[in-house]
């Protein structure tokens, strides 16, 4: 094996993705068009629907009584009428309900207030290998590894998307 075998190789491999960012780039041409299309037609669509909704709402609005029993039936695949609704909690600031939680029910601390506490990984990363042993933290995989990464475009990120995926698939498919 020589360095030209390994050049020779390495331009097969650039052309291959050269035509296959092509295409990509090609068919997301496409649907931009395609897009470009449609898209009068479904923000008129939307409007339509919109302005079909507000009318309905108005007259279930106007005509409360006649959805005491049943309150709700389903007309034409879609359930109109009332139903009861289900309430949301809110607070400002996380601390101040943390505090008066501590005050009020010191009982139920544990059980109302979720406490995280997890290593920092990027921190870690700033420490010394031999520092990481104290701690109980190992190093992997920090040797030698093969590297094959182009200098992308954001077509050539899809491209390396659509390879890793296609990669996956045919692991699943081996295994």
């Amino acid at each position: 094996m020589s360095m030209e075998t390994i050049e020779t190789k390495t331009r097969a491999y650039a052309e291959a993705r050269s035509v296959l960012a092509s295409r990509v780039e090609a068919l997301n041409e496409e649907l931009d068009k395609a897009r470009r299309r449609s898209l009068p037609g479904i923000k008129r669509a939307l409007g339509i629907a919109k302005a079909a909704e507000e009318d309905l709402r108005a007259e279930i609005e106007a005509h409360p009584e006649l959805f005491e029993k049943p309150r709700s039936v389903i007309l034409h695949g879609v359930r109109v009428g009332y139903q009861k609704a289900k309430g949301t909690i809110e607070w400002d600031d996380d601390d101040r309900v943390v505090a008066l939680i501590q005050k009020h029910h010191p009982d139920l601390f544990d059980n109302l207030v979720k406490t995280i506490e997890r290593p920092i990984k990027t921190a870690l990363n700033t420490l010394s290998v031999a520092d990481l042993k104290k701690i109980g933290v190992t190093v992997v995989e920090a040797g030698d590894q093969v590297v094959i990464k182009p200098v992308d475009s954001d077509v050539d990120k899809l491209v390396d998307a659509l390879l890793r995926d296609a990669s996956e698939d045919s692991d699943s498919l081996a295994a």
